[in-house]
C-alpha cells in the first residue's frame, strides 16, 4: 500500500486570523500572510494537507455546519489560486461546557482527543493510502493541537499566530518538536529541512 505524509493544520489562529470569537463569514475570514505559499510548498514537497478543527461554535448556536463548510470551500477557494488547495477538512461540533444530543456524540473528535486525525488516516486507508506518521505532522497554536498530534503519534508543530500557548505548553509538559513564528516558518524553517 502506498504511503502518504499528510500535514495536519488546525484552522483558526493557523492558517487564518484569530479574531477571538468564531468565524461565521467569509468576510471575517482573513488568511494569515505566508499562508497560501507556505502549502504551496509543501504541496510540491508532496505533503497531503488535511484541515483539523474544533468548532464549538456550532453546539453554542454562533455558527452552523452550513457556515462552517461555506467558510471551508472559500478557503479552498483562496488556497487553490496558489496551487495550495487543501486535500480533506474535519471539525467537531461539540463542546463540553454546551451539551447537545445532536453534537454530544462527537465528544471523541474534539483537540485533543485524536479523533479527527482518525478518521482522516481511516478516510485515507479506505482510499488506497497509508499515512506514514513518522512522517506527517500536526500544527497549531494551541496545547490542544501539540497534544492531539503528540497522541496520535505525529509530530507536533506549535505556532506563535494565534494563542501560541508556548508557555503553556511546557507548564504541561507537552513538547512540541519545534515552536515557529507562523506557518511559514513552520514549514519553510524545518518541515521542508527535516523531509524524508
Amino acid at each position: 500500500m502506498r504511503k502518504v505524509k499528510v500535514l495536519f493544520l488546525d484552522r483558526d489562529g493557523t492558517i487564518n486570523r484569530d479574531i477571538g470569537t468564531y468565524v461565521t463569514t467569509r468576510e471575517q475570514f482573513q488568511l494569515i500572510e505566508g499562508t497560501e505559499a507556505a502549502i504551496a510548498l509543501a504541496r510540491q514537497a508532496g505533503y497531503q494537507i488535511v484541515i483539523v478543527t474544533n468548532q464549538a461554535g456550532i453546539a453554542k448556536g454562533i455558527v452552523t455546519s452550513e457556515q462552517v463548510e461555506d467558510i471551508h470551500r472559500y478557503l479552498n477557494e483562496l488556497l487553490a489560486v496558489s496551487g495550495a488547495a487543501f486535500d480533506r477538512s474535519y471539525y467537531c461540533p461539540t463542546h463540553p461546557d454546551y451539551p447537545n444530543p445532536e453534537y454530544d456524540r462527537f465528544a471523541w473528535c474534539r483537540k485533543p482527543e485524536t479523533g479527527m486525525v482518525d478518521r482522516a488516516v481511516a478516510d485515507y486507508l479506505a482510499s488506497g493510502f497509508e499515512v506514514d506518521r513518522s512522517q506527517s505532522f500536526f500544527i497549531g497554536d494551541k496545547t490542544v493541537d501539540v497534544e492531539c498530534g503528540l497522541r496520535a503519534g505525529l509530530r507536533s508543530i506549535l505556532v506563535r499566530t494565534g494563542h501560541g500557548e508556548e508557555e503553556l505548553c511546557r507548564e504541561r509538559g507537552i513538547e512540541p518538536e519545534f515552536v515557529a513564528d507562523n506557518l511559514f516558518q513552520a514549514i519553510t524553517e524545518h518541515i521542508l529541512l527535516n523531509a524524508c
